[in-house]
């Protein structure tokens, strides 16, 4: 039985996207209150002032562990980073499969918060079950600022290829032949085209001094829209689909700048960010992959060792045999290249920042020696600048 100088007030917390679940309980095995929370400010008043309570009244110090996935956490858990209290991580595919094992005679929100209290019962005692409940280390604000943009970014890039892809398809049902004239249907010039008259039929009747006047727009382009407009046609649905493309290129020119003033604000931010700073060293990495980087990582501290880490970004595939088949998979949530920048495999949000990087990777493929290389680069590096 532990004395009452070890104790320690542990908080396991439900996460939900309206209301959260809370278990409070003691390192001694007692448990000692379990209610709901709405996720407003009165809710978080709340549990505060309940947590503090119970830390008071018992004289210990305060852990709380919940889960991060899909966002529905924040701002709880820079709340509670703010006060000070240790915060965890939980692990929900190891916590799935931890309810497997010990399974409960039913699924609710309260058997769950339970759940997370019985894990940190189960760390103090098989050290295999901390890999479950994975501690938040502090990360610097500017690499919070770089993630948050980076990933704003990612949204707007994501939605422009959606944008591009239907634009095209609505040009070639509408106006066979228009498209043909650029390879690209996001160039600038060919949206500034596309916008630049209300209604599409109006193109095709453009004169050349017209032309050279829209933006993007010189000689060598106005000769290729003035061979389409010779032979321009038009389908019967052009009055209805034509104002949707037109609307459809605006946005895209939208997008265009927003998304040219994020990267502008991540190069700010990112030479304030010593992980940037650092990567910007690896031959090959450009801004948007140093400020998606930093932004993930965080902080270097939270990887013990550079397979973590590479596992983390991706660049380590997982074993998966048997019985004589053998296939390699992408560690769930992990960061991989696509295209210009990093994407996610699965959403990860703040508190779910460590729940790969426990797994190991029992090889690295003969392809994946340069990006280990990389991996090793950037720990050893940063932990060489005194990370």
């Amino acid at each position: 039985m532990a004395t009452p100088a070890s104790l320690e007030l542990r908080v396991g917390i439900d996460v939900g996207s309206r209301c959260h679940s809370v278990a409070i309980g003691l390192s001694d095995g007692r448990l000692l209150e379990e209610f709901e929370i709405a996720h407003t400010a009165a809710g978080f008043q709340d549990f505060f002032r309940r947590v503090e309570a119970s830390g008071l009244r018992h004289a210990a110090p305060i852990a709380v562990a919940m889960e991060g996935y899909n966002g529905h956490v924040r701002p709880l858990d820079s709340l509670v980073k703010a006060r000070g209290w240790q915060l965890y991580n939980v692990n929900n595919l190891k916590l799935a499969r931890f309810k497997e094992i010990f399974p409960a005679a039913a699924k609710n929100d309260r058997i769950d918060t339970r759940k997370t209290l019985e894990l940190f019962q189960l760390r103090d005692h098989l050290p295999m079950a901390g890999d479950v409940l994975q501690e938040i280390a502090a990360t610097p604000e500017e690499n919070n600022v770089l993630k948050r943009l980076s990933r704003r970014r990612r949204r707007l890039v994501d939605e422009r290829t959606r944008l591009g892809n239907a634009l095209g398809a609505d040009l070639q049902a509408v106006c066979p032949g228009l498209l043909e004239i650029t390879r690209e249907v996001n160039n600038y010039w060919f949206l500034n085209f596309l916008t630049c008259r209300k209604g599409l039929p109006k193109l095709a009747r453009l004169r050349r001094a017209s032309l050279l006047k829209v933006t993007g727009i010189g000689h060598k382009y106005a000769g290729l829209i003035q061979a389409w407009q010779s032979e321009a046609f038009f389908s019967h649905d052009v009055d209805l689909v034509g104002d949707m493309i037109q609307q459809d290129a605006e946005r895209m020119l939208e997008l265009r700048e927003q998304i040219k003033a994020l990267k502008d604000q991540m190069a700010r931010v990112a030479n304030d960010s010593a992980i940037a700073r650092q990567l910007n060293t690896i031959p090959g990495f450009g801004l948007i992959c140093t400020a998606e980087l930093a932004g993930e990582i965080g902080t270097i501290e939270r990887f013990q060792k550079e397979t973590s880490l590479a596992v983390y970004l991706g660049m380590a595939n997982l074993d998966h045999s048997s019985l004589g088949s053998s296939r390699v998979l992408l560690p769930f949530g992990s960061v991989y290249p696509t295209g210009d920048a990093f994407s996610w495999h699965q959403p990860m949000e703040q508190a779910w920042e460590e729940s790969v990087s426990s797994e190991k990777s029992s090889c690295c493929y003969p392809d994946q020696s340069n990006q280990r290389w990389m991996a090793l680069n950037i720990r050893n590096g940063m932990l060489g600048n005194d990370w």
